[in-house]
């Protein structure tokens, strides 16, 4: 039997990726869910049945519904570990940044998120079984959400919002044993890069002024340190950086 049942959302790659290896490789059963499904199909062949895929739009209610369903019907039990990792980047400053696309980041980064925080918290308080066992979200933010950068402060304010909404999470569940932690990366290197818009100069300056940089695998590290603390002990909120990076 799996030691515990993860949701992790934006799982085709990056971060989610090495999460819901690093989670199967602990023994969790877990539930990845991405927009890309031919990518979960080869990653649920190669991981076997410790690995349930269900593709589709993370901001979409149904789709939130069919990931605590899955865990059920997979594994036996409902899930005790939800990731909110999906999201998207959008490059240029206040002045500068494409709005035309700013809806749809809205709506993925915010929206999305707090439907998932609020199907999550309200599935795991139904089954609570605090001290004895934890009960884990997890959310992924940025130190964007946190140090104002204007190369990508349009998208960092999408973060600080997360940041609110897991801050804000916290207080409501904490008490009945729900940890709500926040995980802020600082550059990793990933697919988000490319789907943010950022130039091909910006990546390399990033390297060259803070590299080595952070691969998903240093992430997903972190967040299998929260989850496997015991009950009683809650990392509430920690930032991640290259060393090199000096800012933001």
């Amino acid at each position: 039997m799996e030691k515990r049942i993860a949701i992790i959302t934006g799982a085709s790659s990056g971060i989610g990726e090495a999460t819901a290896r690093k989670f199967v490789s602990e023994g969790f059963g877990v539930v990845g869910n991405a927009r890309n499904a031919e990518k979960l199909q080869r990653l649920e062949k190669e991981l076997g049945k410790a690995f349930c895929a269900v593709p589709g739009n993370a901001s979409e209610n149904s789709v939130i519904d069919r990931f605590f369903d899955a865990a059920l019907e997979r594994f036996g039990r409902n899930a005790d570990i939800v990731v909110a990792n999906a999201g998207r980047g959008l490059g240029g400053s206040v002045k500068d940044a494409d709005l035309s696309k700013f809806e749809e980041i809205l709506k993925l980064n915010v929206t999305g998120t707090l439907a998932l925080l609020q199907k999550a918290s309200k599935r795991m308080l139904e089954g609570i079984d605090y001290p004895k066992k934890a009960a884990d979200i997890v959310i992924i933010g940025s130190v964007v959400g946190r140090h104002v950068s204007p190369f990508s402060a349009v998208y960092g304010s999408t973060k600080f919002a997360v940041h609110a909404l897991a801050e804000g999470l916290r207080r409501e569940v904490g008490s009945r044993g729900i940890r709500v932690s926040l995980v802020e990366p600082g550059v990793v290197v990933s697919g988000f890069q490319e789907g943010a818009g950022y130039t091909d100069e910006l990546v390399a300056n990033f390297d060259e002024k803070f590299g080595p940089l952070l691969y998903g695998e240093d992430i997903a590290e972190t967040i299998a340190y929260i989850v496997t603390r015991p009950p009683h002990v809650h990392v509430s909120d920690i930032l991640v950086r290259p060393t090199r990076q000096d800012y933001p």
